[in-house]
């Protein structure tokens, strides 16, 4: 296993973002306890999540946080990661790009003693941590989809292969869903920014393919905002023949799970894995040269029809 240097450099800078084309919250402090955060888009909701889930068990502990959402490209992402070394913080999050698309990025951490984590984006060396968003959440999503279509049937898959975390699932997917005969699949890669329009835009092509009456229809997204924007496309045709799937967890997903608009989802806990983050960054900051790269994984919970409210009761700020 690869090892990291507990090695980081004291330095108090004012941390100026602009650099990184991205916005940063908190305020000025020692660099050594800054935590920089380069997500693949703050707008998403379990990316917000999992921000707001380390930002505030930082902060807790006396650290400032500053977040660039790098909006679905790699080289800004490197580039922020790049100048986040510059400025020597104390520790360095990858919200799921793949380490293996931030090279650049990851060599100027390393060449800088500062550890790195990544939600979903694997390990590579100098990267202390990854969390296992992928597999583990799209097997029961997949497994629901193909109960509920048996062997027969049509399936629209919505991708974005930019990210790790929808590569993993997408594998998944692939070959779950591929090894059934009966089961046709169309798949088409949304984009960041605009992944509810080609949510969308796509449904409604794949739609006019197949109108009512032309068997077991599914729509399946590797996280469920490009699902929410295919079930505007239904709505608006007034299609209530297609089952629908997404992962995350949304409060907007949760919604839609409760009006029967949305089949099922599998919500991720992305503000306890956003502090699991942290804190297990923190341990390997002092670990030292002695820590060993770890995935760490949180599960998910399927929500359908049958569950939602019972789930809701037990987790009220879901849907909030």
């Amino acid at each position: 296993m690869q090892r990291t240097s507990s090695v980081i450099a004291v330095l108090a800078v004012s941390l100026v973002l602009t650099a990184c084309g991205g916005g940063s919250s908190g305020s000025t402090g020692s660099a050594s306890k800054v935590l920089g955060i380069v997500t693949i888009s703050a707008t998403d909701s379990n990316n917000a999540k999992v921000i707001k889930g380390a930002k505030a068990t930082a902060e807790a502990q006396g650290w400032t946080v500053n977040v660039v959402d790098a909006q679905g490209n790699a080289d800004q992402a490197n580039s922020a990661i790049r100048t986040f070394a510059t400025q020597k913080v104390g520790m360095i999050f990858d919200l799921v790009f793949p380490v293996t698309s931030l090279g650049a990025g990851l060599a100027a951490a390393r060449a800088a003693n500062i550890p790195v984590a990544t939600w979903g984006g694997g390990l590579a060396d100098g990267v202390v941590m990854t969390t296992g968003d992928g597999a583990p959440f799209a097997e029961p999503s997949v497994k629901a989809l193909l109960s509920d279509i048996g062997s027969q049937g049509s399936v629209l898959a919505l991708t974005y292969r930019t990210g790790q975390v929808c590569r993993d699932r997408e594998g998944i997917f692939d070959k779950a869903a591929l090894a059934v005969p009966g089961v046709k699949v169309t798949k088409n890669e949304v984009n960041i920014p605009g992944f509810l329009q080609d949510g969308a835009k796509y449904a409604n092509a794949w739609l006019a393919e197949h109108p009512q009456g032309s068997g077991n229809l599914a729509i399946w997204g590797c996280w469920e905002d490009p699902t929410l924007g295919a079930i505007s496309a239904l709505k608006q045709q007034g299609r209530t023949d297609v089952k629908t799937y997404g992962i995350n967890g949304s409060a907007q997903a949760l919604k839609s799970v409760r009006d029967g608009s949305l089949t099922s989802t599998v919500w991720e806990d992305g503000a306890k894995e956003g502090a699991t983050m942290f804190s297990t960054t923190l341990e390997a900051i002092n670990a030292g040269a002695g820590w060993k790269q770890k995935t760490v994984s949180v599960p998910g919970v399927v929500v359908d029809s049958t569950s939602i409210n019972t789930f809701l009761s037990q987790h009220p700020d879901a849907i909030s």
